[in-house]
């Protein structure tokens, strides 16, 4: 994982948070927004950023509540428009230019409902297993249900002390016992960016409330119409080792609701691809940003 090239820099936004970003590469060149998933952060993108650096800005934030940004404060929370807007006023600041733009998992979500929303600002998208997870837009019924556990789960969230792992290298083993194509060194790197020192050990960077389930299932009729507005080039990546990728049929029911699509599976990657194929990762964005 390639981090001595790196720039670090904090952006206060119009949300009113702070973001921690990293970049690579030139400062004028051609500028590419990486956006994490869930529970990661801007280092996860280091081994690709390394590949594309030699000609492309490229712009890893760390999302609201994740590495070194900003938490939500008292009574805020984490809804994925939240991220949105974060991600809106991190771009305007780039300059006027459209952007390409690189999504995982959520990250890819929440990249595509920018990229709805602001059509005219994006050259070229990529969602790498970053369609949504399954549609749930048959569970309106057990939405009160879902909302009381939302309520339950925030009190507790705020009222548990943050976990502690007794060392770095515990930590380590808790990333490749959830991501098996992990490598150790790409582990140790992500945990040396990821966890703070505290009491006992390290803990997580990430915000608690974040393992709470928040209040809005994903409904593919309303990603649906964000994605039907999208006018860039789109391409579509999945892992072919990974356990949380669509099935094909939906995969491909879903980027049939993009209007100009290609879809890709890369070898040898779980659902991180980013981590375990950066090489192939990188080879297709180039051909796709070119």
């Amino acid at each position: 994982m390639t981090t001595s090239s790196a720039r670090h820099r904090r952006v206060a936004l119009a949300t009113g948070l702070t973001y921690h970003v990293v970049e690579w590469g030139p400062a004028d060149g051609e500028p590419v927004v990486l956006v994490h998933g869930f529970l990661d952060l801007a280092w996860t993108w280091a081994p690709l950023a390394a590949r594309l650096a030699d000609r492309y800005r490229v712009i890893a934030p760390d999302l609201r509540g994740h590495g070194d940004s900003d938490w939500i404060g008292g009574g805020g929370y984490y809804h994925f428009l939240d991220y949105a807007a974060d991600l809106d006023d991190l771009i305007g600041r780039l300059g006027p230019a459209p952007v390409n733009l690189v999504g995982h998992s959520m990250g890819g979500s929440v990249s595509a409902y920018w990229a709805g929303t602001r059509p005219d600002r994006v050259r070229r998208l990529a969602l790498i297993e970053g369609q949504g997870p399954p549609d749930q837009s048959g569970a309106t019924a057990a939405l009160p249900d879902r909302t009381a556990r939302w309520f339950d789960a925030w009190r507790g969230a705020r009222a548990r002390a943050p976990k502690v792992m007794a060392s770095a290298d515990e930590a380590a083993a808790r990333l490749r016992k959830h991501d098996s194509l992990l490598a150790e060194a790409d582990a140790r790197e992500l945990v040396a960016h990821g966890t703070r020192e505290v009491a006992g050990g390290v803990s997580w960077k990430h915000d608690p409330l974040h393992l709470t389930m928040g209040p809005y299932p994903f409904r593919v009729d309303v990603a649906e119409a964000y994605w039907r507005r999208i006018t860039c080039p789109v391409l579509v990546i999945d892992g072919a080792a990974s356990t949380l990728r669509l099935p094909d049929a939906e995969r491909d029911r879903r980027a049939a609701m993009l209007s100009d699509v290609r879809t890709l599976t890369i070898p040898g990657a779980g659902h991180a691809v980013q981590r375990h194929q950066p090489a192939a990762l990188a080879d297709a964005l180039r051909a796709h940003l070119a």
